[in-house]
């Protein structure tokens, strides 16, 4: 027999997850101790996990994979195979409707496109006060996006206009914006999107700016460099266009709820989890944090239950990835955040109490029933 600790290690599932499926129906354990509550799982059932797992990756819904796991072992495969030639149909015709709408978009597409013409027709040079340059990059860096499938999300946005540097990273799931104060540049606005090492490195440089004055950001056709003094960091900026963040931020004001940030941080590392059952940027499950705003002004971590009947969002309820936030903590750098709840469905706002230009953003992630 394994305990769900080590059943979680032999077969690749987290403990919250087989939690989820034993409430589920789906892998029910061997045998729970009548006085403890704990699980424990029988020596077939670590391949019946990895089954699941792999289902699961596949897109099965529940209610076959149950079937599936209720037939595995037995004499006659036929109800199995059925099982997975019927999702495998399912599969092929969603493909197939979805190879049908992208080509008409694609067409779309093509109809708009334009011939690519230089962005940047003049060199622009600006100052930076250091340490809120370093604080941007701080404040964003996490949310860069890693995907090579999505090379415009692989760096920070640098945004110029007016007297304000907007740094700007997103990989979907998250997106951080950052300001920091500028004087030298009164042109148009330009927009260039650095690479995350470059970002790296520019951060760096700033770490030996101890009396946080000036440094000199320039951009020169496709490159882009950062002075401190007689150093500096330069490399090419990414020959891609980012999305148009500003269309993404604008959310309508929710409940906002000031959050004790190293107390808050002990409740989601300590509190209870939910297993997501919808890929994340690895494309495996990821832990979940349902919050609760309440009443007197404080967010609750909701227990198994406790967010909605037959697991569904209430209408106070939001989840999100529980890593995602407490990145977002972290990066907030600050004793005292301000966390602002949407509809459930809305992204989650991350705010700083001092300033509003500072902020991240984390979508929700649906809790499955």
């Amino acid at each position: 027999m394994r305990s769900i600790g080590e059943m979680a290690r032999d077969s690749g599932l987290s403990v919250s997850a087989l939690r989820f499926y034993d409430r589920a129906g789906v892998l029910v354990p061997a045998w729970v101790d009548p006085v403890s509550g704990y699980r424990w799982y029988g020596p077939e059932q670590c391949e019946e996990a990895r089954l699941l797992t792999r289902l699961r990756r596949a897109g099965m819904p529940l209610p076959d994979i149950r079937l599936v796991l209720a037939g595995w072992t037995g004499a006659d495969t036929d109800l199995v195979r059925k099982l997975l030639q019927a999702h495998l149909r399912r599969l092929e015709l969603g493909l197939s409707d979805a190879r049908s709408e992208f080509s008409a978009v694609r067409a779309l597409l093509e109809g708009r496109e334009k011939p690519m013409t230089s962005l940047r027709t003049a060199a622009v040079r600006l100052t930076v006060p250091a340490a809120e340059l370093a604080d941007a990059l701080d404040a964003v860096r996490f949310a860069a996006g890693t995907d090579p499938e999505l090379p415009m999300l692989g760096g920070v946005l640098f945004d110029i206009e007016g007297e304000a540097l907007r740094v700007v990273a997103t990989d979907r799931y998250r997106m951080a914006v950052a300001q920091a104060r500028a004087t030298g540049h009164d042109g148009a606005r330009e927009q260039v999107i650095v690479p995350a090492p470059l970002a790296d490195a520019m951060r760096a440089l700033l770490s030996g700016e101890d009396g946080g004055g000036p440094v000199r950001l320039s951009v020169d056709g496709d490159r882009v460099t950062l002075e401190a003094g007689d150093r500096q960091a330069a490399g090419q900026c990414l020959d891609h266009e980012f999305p148009d963040y500003r269309r993404l931020v604008r959310l309508p004001a929710g409940r906002r709820v000031v959050v004790d940030v190293p107390a808050f941080r002990e409740a989601l590392e300590t509190g209870p989890v939910r297993t997501s059952e919808t890929p994340g940027p690895d494309d495996m499950p990821c832990d979940l944090s349902v919050l609760k705003p309440t009443a007197d002004g404080t967010v609750t971590v909701c227990a198994d239950g406790e967010e909605g009947e037959a697991g569904n969002d209430g209408p106070n309820h939001v989840a999100v990835n529980r890593e995602f936030l407490l990145h977002a903590l972290a990066a907030g750098a600050r004793d005292r955040l301000v966390l602002e709840f949407g509809a459930p469905t809305a992204p989650l706002a991350v705010r700083r109490p001092d300033t509003e230009d500072t902020f991240s953003l984390l979508m929700p992630v649906r809790l499955e029933n």
